[in-house]
């Protein structure tokens, strides 16, 4: 089973300061056939003005991760962590028993355009903690590039989940293949460009969730098309 969720059919707030697209419900945006798939609960695909942000707020027992597809962007939190996250970089962050933290842009002309994912841990109040890792467009070009496991093999980001999570950029008619256990469960969440899955078509910035489904092909339509896949492992 392969269910397309569109783009255009996410849920759209555009604040001035920020443009954000929600793939599930969150904040004041409510779909009720869209509240999560699995531990998979948020994937919103933000735009950040120049010198804007997110201030200073809380979260507690979630892994968040941050995808930057464009800028820059500034995190502080209350764990001392002050960094900085530039494009091709990916932030995994524990809020566990609680953290709070904010996140900025600091440039005067760009926006900045970055994913950001909720995925629910496998144990409770575990203690907050913050990683940060590059990972080259080269390393994701024609291939699965993993960016987040649940035993931080290949130098992924350790998330407090079953779940593997890559990065992937392929250019026009370039496929790979994917398997997948009966009972696992897979998102992929387009960043840009067309692919083909199996018998679906996928654009930039549509979502597919799929189930009993043995064998993923993957096929771009386009050059530099990047895509994430999500395999949550029974």
């Amino acid at each position: 089973m392969i269910k397309i969720r569109p783009s255009t059919e996410r849920g759209n707030l555009n604040f001035g300061w920020l443009d954000t697209k929600h793939t599930f419900s969150f904040g004041s945006y409510y779909d009720p056939q869209y509240t999560g798939f699995g531990n998979l609960l948020v994937i919103n695909e933000d735009i950040i003005a120049p010198s804007q942000g997110f201030s200073t707020h809380g979260h507690q027992d979630m892994e968040i991760v941050t995808y930057v597809i464009k800028g820059e962007l500034e995190h502080k939190d209350s764990i001392n962590n002050i960094a900085t996250i530039p494009e091709g970089e990916v932030q995994r962050m524990t809020a566990g028993t609680g953290i709070r933290h904010s996140e900025y842009n600091h440039s005067d002309e760009e926006s900045v355009h970055l994913l950001q994912i909720w995925i629910t841990p496998d144990t409770r109040n575990l203690t907050p903690s913050y990683e940060q890792k590059s990972f080259s467009s080269a390393q994701k070009k024609g291939k699965l590039c993993l960016l987040a496991s649940a035993d931080g093999r290949e130098n992924s980001l350790k998330i407090h989940q079953n779940v593997d999570l890559y990065g992937v950029i392929l250019d026009c008619n370039e496929q790979i293949n994917y398997e997948l256990k009966q009972d696992d469960y897979s998102w992929i969440q387009m960043v840009k460009g067309e692919l083909n899955l199996n018998t679906e078509t996928l654009k930039t910035g549509d979502g597919a969730a799929i189930k009993q489904e043995n064998k993923l092909t993957l096929t771009s339509f386009q050059d530099n098309t990047e895509f994430l896949l999500f395999h949550f492992k029974s």
